[in-house]
Parts: structure tokens; C-alpha cells; sequence
């Protein structure tokens, strides 16, 4: 009978083990909850195709799930080590209220945030671009305004029809409330004709929609995070500390003011 010698197996280096942690997260979510250790101070989260809400889209369709993006932002309140968010977008739109889900959460951030619209990013979208503090479009990139629309079964009463009322409301509410563009405006590009061959709304494209107020500046990459960390820097001399990363009082207990 013979024995084959026992081989040392070799333990895989911390690296190796944060490496292979990252690469489970995005196959199965799509994209990292947090950044990989060394931690960077910005967290990029990406919005792209159509945004899913409760309806689960069809295989073929690119698609940003809601329940991946809301536990992101969570981690990145909770996390000291991030201090800004960059929210990229090339996006159709999709689901109303998961679109405002997001759009709340990123509003109520205790920490500075950049949107960067790339491609378009259009319906429902508008209202997550304008959530952040400072949004940026380049300058080929569109923007689409146009009134919600129902799918699936409709019941054909005044009161299908009262609630889509109310749902166009809220999005107008919050887009005005964030942006300089009153709600009046917004409404009228919402249901202009003649611009659309079958649909009714606007189309603005990159200076178009700074022109108007809903975006800030036409930039890009570059331009984005040069205002975040501008805004980062702001937040650090309020609370009167050079950098989040500064050393640990020696009393794990008593909290740093």
C-alpha cells in the first residue's frame, strides 16, 4: 500500500482573502457595499440601466436593484472612513418609488455627495441626480422629463387616476424643492408636446439642463470629484478636525468632537 505524502497547504494572504470578498460581493450584488481596505474616503455607487423596484425585470434587461443600492448607503453613513459619495448615472428610469427611495436616503446623507450623469439620465432618475449636493452632466449627455406612466392591469376609476396625480406631485415636489427650477417650470416641460414624436415632454441635453436649473455645471469626471473633495475639505474645517482617518483617542470609550 502506498501513502502520497501529506502537502503543507499554504493559507492565502489576507490580500487574497479581500480580493477573492470583493470579487463574491460583485457577482452576486453587482457592485462592492464598501470600498476594499485600504479604504478610499469616496464611494463610488453606480446607477445604471433601469432602476427596479418591486417587480423583478426580466434577465436580458441591465437593471439596478434597490435592495443592493439602499444597503450601500447605509454602509457608507455608518462607515468614518468614507467621506464623500460619488453617484454616477446612465439610466433610464424605472420604478417611481424606489427611484425616490433613493433619491431620500442620498438627500439625508450626513456626508458630502456628487451626482455625474453620463449617457442620460432620464425619468425617474432626475430625482437621484438632484439629491446630491452638487450634480454634474457632460455635455452629451440628456436628460428626460416626462409624466409617469402605469403598467401592468389599470383600473379604469377617477381614483387610478387621482393616485398617479399624487405620485407625479411628489417627484415634482422633491425635484424643485432640490433644484433652482420652480415647479411650474418643471411641469410644463414635463407635458410640452411637438418635442416627442409619441410621447409628450422634454429632452435636454447637457447645458440644456443647467440652463434651465436642474443641474449644476456640464463636467465630468475629473470635475466631480475635484467639487467632492472641495466639499469633503468644508465639512472637515466645520467639525475641526483635519481628516476623518486621524488617530483614535487612547480611550476607545470617549468619543472624538
Amino acid at each position: 500500500m502506498f501513502y502520497q505524502p501529506v502537502r503543507n497547504q499554504v493559507e492565502p494572504s489576507s490580500e487574497l482573502q479581500e480580493e477573492k470578498t470583493a470579487t463574491q460581493t460583485i457577482t452576486a450584488l453587482g457592485e462592492m457595499s464598501t470600498p476594499p481596505q485600504p479604504a478610499n474616503n469616496v464611494h463610488v455607487m453606480s446607477i445604471i440601466g433601469q432602476i427596479e423596484g418591486h417587480i423583478i425585470l426580466p434577465p436580458q434587461n441591465k437593471s439596478t436593484k434597490y435592495e443592493h443600492v439602499i444597503p450601500q448607503l447605509v454602509a457608507v453613513e455608518q462607515n468614518p472612513s468614507i467621506e464623500g459619495l460619488l453617484v454616477v448615472l446612465n439610466t433610464v428610469g424605472g420604478d417611481v418609488e424606489a427611484g425616490l427611495a433613493i433619491a431620500e436616503m442620498i438627500n439625508t446623507l450626513s456626508k458630502p455627495s456628487v451626482s455625474l450623469i453620463l449617457g442620460g439620465g432620464h425619468s425617474i432618475a432626475l430625482p437621484i441626480a438632484v439629491s446630491c449636493n452638487y450634480r454634474f452632466i457632460a455635455s452629451t449627455a440628456t436628460v428626460t422629463i416626462h409624466p409617469l406612466r402605469l403598467s401592468g392591469l389599470v383600473i379604469g376609476v377617477p381614483q387610478t387616476y387621482e393616485y398617479l396625480e399624487k405620485m407625479q406631485d411628489r417627484v415634482i415636489k422633491f425635484v424643485s424643492e432640490h433644484t433652482t427650477i420652480s415647479a411650474d417650470k418643471l411641469r410644463e416641460l414635463m407635458f410640452r408636446t411637438g418635442e416627442l414624436v409619441r410621447d409628450v415632454g422634454t429632452v435636454l441635453v447637457g447645458r440644456d439642463a443647467v440652463s434651465v436649473g436642474l443641474i449644476d455645471e456640464v463636467g465630468g469626471l475629473c470635475d466631480a470629484l475635484r467639487v467632492l473633495n472641495q466639499l469633503i475639505e468644508e465639512k472637515r474645517k466645520k467639525q475641526g478636525t483635519g481628516n476623518y482617518f486621524a488617530e483614535m483617542p487612547a480611550n476607545e470609550g470617549e468619543l472624538r468632537q
